[in-house]
């Protein structure tokens, strides 16, 4: 029985490392805030991300796993602030392979850490976790090259509850926005 155990998981290994890609990405991400009841002109920053990921393809299906830096800005009263979070993602993607591009929609859930901020204001009173989801669409070009656009939204308050002025024109507020993707795949 045991042989037979260790049969069968190095068979599922095999089939898996076989179709598993790892990869590096990066792109542009056009975040916004929501602010209902504060700040007058709210203006997107257009920041930027960039990390590791890693695909494992099931067919129609594929699992890609990545770990992010994602900056993510908004700006208030002609003031930009940003943020920069530490993501990691687990995409589900669903495609048709057409041997020379692979079309695909993809699901997106997020946890991230808060590292960096530009405002000490802001550094101070954000919550340092967020976590939320994107959905979108992509192609993979000759199995190496990756394209996406995802629409993404935190779905925790950006800011925590206190008196400060910054805290009242964030305070329950999110980040939302648009990601383009371009990745390599090894």
């Amino acid at each position: 029985m045991k042989k037979l155990l260790t049969v069968i998981v190095v068979a599922l290994a095999s089939v898996t490392m076989a179709h598993a890609q790892f990869g590096i990405v990066g792109g542009y991400t056009s975040s916004t805030t929501k602010l209902s009841d504060a700040a007058k002109e709210v203006t997107s920053a257009s920041l930027w991300h960039a990390g590791v990921a890693y695909k494992i393809n099931f067919g129609a299906l594929a699992l890609q796993p990545s770990l992010t830096y994602n900056m993510k800005g908004t700006t208030i009263d002609n003031v930009q602030y940003k943020s920069g979070y530490v993501e990691a993602s687990a995409g589900l993607q669903v495609g048709l392979d057409l041997l020379v591009a692979r079309p695909f929609l993809v699901a997106e859930p997020f946890i991230g850490y808060q590292v960096t901020g530009n405002e000490a204001a802001v550094k101070d009173v954000t919550n340092k976790l967020e976590w939320g989801f994107g959905v979108g669409v992509g192609v993979d070009v000759i199995k190496h090259l990756q394209l996406r656009v995802e629409w993404f939204k935190n779905l925790g308050a950006l800011a925590n509850a206190s008196g400060e002025q910054v805290t009242n024109a964030l305070k329950d507020t999110n980040y939302q926005g648009i990601k383009i993707t371009a990745g390599i795949f090894f």
